[in-house]
Formats: structure tokens, sequence, C-alpha cells
């Protein structure tokens, strides 16, 4: 079996730390090659919010995920990040893609980035089953896929089985912080729609392919058709490596 390529694609600041570091823990340990992208080859930096101070220790990442995302900011590919707006930049030489989410509004330098909509919509359709390519997505990572759109102006994940954010679970965030965090659980500001929302609306059959647990145990969605696994949030993010972890290695036995 040959060793597993990864790239994670970020946005210069904002993905969430947990559902970054935990799998990018888990995909070290399982001996794959990990790469990170940015637009422009910066090193990226998580969500300070959800790493120091008061909003970490009543909102954010637990102290395990912390101390995982600092030993990740130190390592050479964090620092030393691909160009996911260079030339020359594909994805086709990696066996995985995965996509952490985060509510900060840089984010949105992913999910509205017309180069990475081109560049997965070339690379999702290639991870039909029989194939060595998967996809994996947690949170609003969800939305890079459902915003991406194929030739036909239909998302690329249209006929797929996915999870995201709950709507429930943005809403209470938003309005239990509101008050002196303002709309900082909203992306896209106050009134736009919730991630779940998003996400339905580009789905062929949204009450039938939309998965969704209120749970706040681990729930993974496996996609059938695809090597394609959601998350919902950061509870969900070791789950999510593990069986990405086992998904891309039956791909490669």
């Amino acid at each position: 079996m040959g060793t597993a390529k990864v790239l994670f694609i970020m946005a210069d600041y904002g993905h969430d730390p947990t559902e970054t570091a935990v799998p990018y823990a888990a995909f070290k340990l399982a001996g794959f090659e990990v790469q990170f992208a940015t637009e422009n080859g910066k090193a990226p930096e998580c969500d300070k919010k959800m790493l120091r101070g008061i909003t970490q220790k009543l909102l954010g990442a637990t102290k395990l995920a912390v101390n995982a995302y600092d030993e990740m900011s130190k390592t050479t590919e964090f620092l030393q990040p691909v160009s996911w707006s260079s030339p020359d930049f594909s994805l086709d030489s990696y066996n995985l893609v995965f996509l952490p989410g985060g509510h900060e509004k840089g984010v949105r330098q992913v999910i509205d980035s017309p180069i990475i909509h081109k560049q997965l919509a070339q690379y999702f359709p290639a991870t039909r089953k029989p194939s060595k390519k998967a996809v994996a997505a947690i949170c609003h990572g969800v939305m890079v896929l459902s915003e991406t759109l194929d030739a036909d102006g239909k998302s690329i994940i249209h006929e797929c089985d996915t999870t995201a954010l709950p709507a429930r679970f943005e809403q209470v965030a938003f309005w239990g912080t509101r008050a002196f965090l303002g709309d900082y659980y909203k992306t896209y500001g106050v009134g736009s729609d919730d991630v779940e929302v998003s996400v339905r609306k580009r789905l062929d059959n949204p009450a039938k392919q939309y998965k969704n647990s209120l749970s706040p145990s681990p729930f993974v969605v496996q996609e059938e058709k695809f090597n394609y696994l959601s998350g919902r949030f950061p509870n969900d993010a070791q789950l999510l490596a593990e069986k990405t972890i086992a998904l891309v290695q039956s791909t490669l036995s």
C-alpha cells in the first residue's frame, strides 16, 4: 500500500482549530503525507477565539485540541503551505482533500473562491467509486462543496448523502452569544442562511440526502456512491478522521 497524500485546503485565517488539528494528528499517526494549501502560500492561522481567552474556555477548543493545534502550527507543512492560486496548482496528485470548518468570516476566502470551485469541480467527480481519491469535510467545509457547481449548474454533491453544521446548533450559538460577540457565529452576517439551509438547497432530494443528528455524540455520514465523508462540528472531528483513514487505506490496499 502506497503512502496516502492529503491536502488541507485553508483560508489564511479563521478555521476551527479542532476541526483542523485533530484530523491532522490522526492522519500523521496513520502515516499519511500531509500538506496544507492557502491562497498565496501564507501560513494559515486558526480562529483565535477558539484557542485563547474567555471565549476558548466557554465555547472553544478543549485543552487537548489546543495542544494538538500548537503542535501542528510548528510543523514545516503548516508553516510552508502550497499556494492554491499558483498557475501550476492541482489537486490531482492527492488521495484525500480535507476541508475543515469554522464560522469566523475569514473562511469565506475558501467557500467563495472561484479557484477552489474550479479545482473541486474537476476533482470531486473522480471520487466516484471505485477510486483512489476521496474528500472529507466538516461543518462549514461542506459549504465549499455545496457551493461548487458543475457544468450543469448543480452542486458537485447534489446527488450525495451529507451532513453539515445543524441549523439548531448555529442558531443556539448565535443567539446565545449575540450580546457580546455580535454576529460572530453567522459567517455571512445576520439574516444569512444557516449552513444546513445552504447545503440542503443544493441537494436533489434534501429530505432524503441530508442526514442530521442533534446529539453531542460523534456523528459522521459516509456517502455510498462517492468516497466522501462529512461531519457536523468539532465533536465529530476524531470520528471523521478515523473513518476517513479507513476509507483511504481501503482504496489504496
